[in-house]
This record gives structure tokens, C-alpha cells and sequence, in this order.
């Protein structure tokens, strides 16, 4: 799906904003209703989400031995791989304690 360009003036000068197209993260199985998209989309997401935590895990691995090694003419590589690799970590780690609290809050309602 993608959005017109969006012309206004701002401050006595032209500002302009290009058209914007979805980056199809989500996939075709969201369908905009609630509810309607198919039962598989979440676990798909989740089995996604874990796919790129292990590759960047993988790939921030290999360039620290290159670093230690000397073969790495880059430093900033190894970091920003480094980097990533953690705040991926840390983000499925938030997701997976919201996860499991909301499964202990359902599991305490009264029937």
C-alpha cells in the first residue's frame, strides 16, 4: 500500500514529504480487520523474530573473532554488530516477560 506525497508550507518555505510504501514486515496475512488475519501470523511472526535474533547473534559472533584476530579492518562493524545483537536480545527478552504476564493474568481470572 502506498501513501501520496504530501505537499505544505511550513515557515514561509515549501516542505515536502515523498510517497511512502509499507516495508512489508508483516507479510500478506494481515488482512485490517481485527481478528481476520490467519491463526498461524503470530507464531510465523514470533518464529521470524527468533530467526534474526540467532543470525545477528551469529553474525556478531564471527566479526569479534575476526576482530581478535586481526582480520577485521573495520572495528565499527563489530560493534554495531555487537550492538544490535544485544538490543535484539533485549527486546525479545521484553517481550517474552510481557508474554508470560499476561498468560499469569488470564491464568488468575475467575471463571
Amino acid at each position: 500500500m502506498a501513501l501520496d506525497p504530501i505537499g505544505a508550507i511550513q515557515g514561509g518555505g515549501a516542505l515536502s514529504v515523498q510517497g511512502v510504501t509499507g516495508t512489508g514486515y508483516l507479510g500478506g496475512n494481515v488482512t485490517g480487520a481485527a481478528g481476520t488475519s490467519d491463526s498461524n501470523g503470530f507464531a510465523t511472526a514470533l518464529t521470524g523474530a527468533v530467526d534474526n535474533l540467532q543470525s545477528l547473534q551469529s553474525t556478531s559472533n564471527q566479526l569479534a573473532v575476526s576482530a581478535v584476530t586481526g582480520n577485521l579492518d573495520d572495528i565499527h562493524k563489530a560493534t554495531i554488530a555487537a550492538t544490535r545483537a544485544q538490543i535484539t536480545i533485549e527486546l525479545v527478552s521484553t517481550v517474552r516477560n510481557k508474554g508470560v504476564d499476561a498468560f499469569n493474568e488470564i491464568m488468575r481470572m475467575q471463571a
